[in-house]
């Protein structure tokens, strides 16, 4: 990509169209990811061996109301994206697409992808939605476009009350568990392989998917090195 460059006051100036490409790149990455964890739980669904701990709730919300688990989903984090006014969160474009577009992705999946009985497919299903929820995870995150409803409400938490963010994380997910529970939604091994394993599997991908700070802002004045990029939930 060209790069236009001038002197002011003694700096190197230059503007970067490659800016845009840096842009493009990080909304590919949003989209990307924001599908994929909708699909990665349709997944996890369709394996019948235990889901992660906000779609136990989901489930169990749509067996009881007789919504598809997609439209449930849009709903519950629209409903928790209320709870950050009093919060006082402010959400980004990653936010508001969240809402929408796992969802969708959720729908468009489980409308392609059967109920399995053989316990020799449900194994490598449950395996495969645990791998591609953390790819997912890492990919959405690292595009820096704000967190998730479901993300924000535990870091206001954190925020306005001073308890830790481990505390308040593990509170919000077992109260949920347990409500999903008693509403119908699955708990098994899957949900526990979730448990153990979707940390390691977001940091790791947070690594494989960052996206290198963009070459400037307006005019950049190019003084030293660029410094690293900061990648936030």
């Amino acid at each position: 990509m060209h790069r236009s460059t001038f002197t002011t006051g003694g700096h190197i100036v230059a503007r970067y169209p490659a800016r845009h490409g840096h842009l493009a790149r990080r909304l590919s990455q949003l989209y990307a990811g924001l599908a994929l964890y909708g699909a990665s739980s349709a997944l996890l669904v369709r394996s019948g061996l235990g889901l992660e701990p906000w779609n136990v709730l989901h489930q169990g919300l749509s067996e009881r109301t007789g919504l598809s688990m997609g439209v449930v989903l849009t709903i519950t984090g629209a409903l928790v994206l209320l709870l950050w006014i009093p919060l006082r969160q402010r959400p980004g474009l990653g936010t508001i697409s969240n809402v929408l577009v796992i969802g969708a992705a959720m729908e468009a999946t489980l409308a392609v992808v059967p109920d399995v009985d053989a316990m020799a497919v449900r194994v490598p299903l449950t395996a495969a939605g645990v791998v591609l929820n953390g790819a997912a995870t890492g990919l959405y995150i690292a595009a820096r476009f704000g967190p998730g409803p479901r993300d924000g409400l535990m870091t206001g938490l954190n925020r306005r009350t001073g308890v830790s963010v481990r505390l308040v994380r593990t509170a919000i997910e077992i109260t949920v568990v347990v409500t999903g529970f008693v509403l119908g939604g699955t708990v098994g091994v899957g949900t526990l392989l979730y448990a153990v394993t979707i940390g390691p599997l977001a940091q790791l991908f947070l690594r494989v998917f960052a996206v290198p700070a963009a070459p400037g802002g307006s005019p950049v004045v190019a003084t030293g090195p660029p410094r690293r990029a900061i990648l936030r939930p």
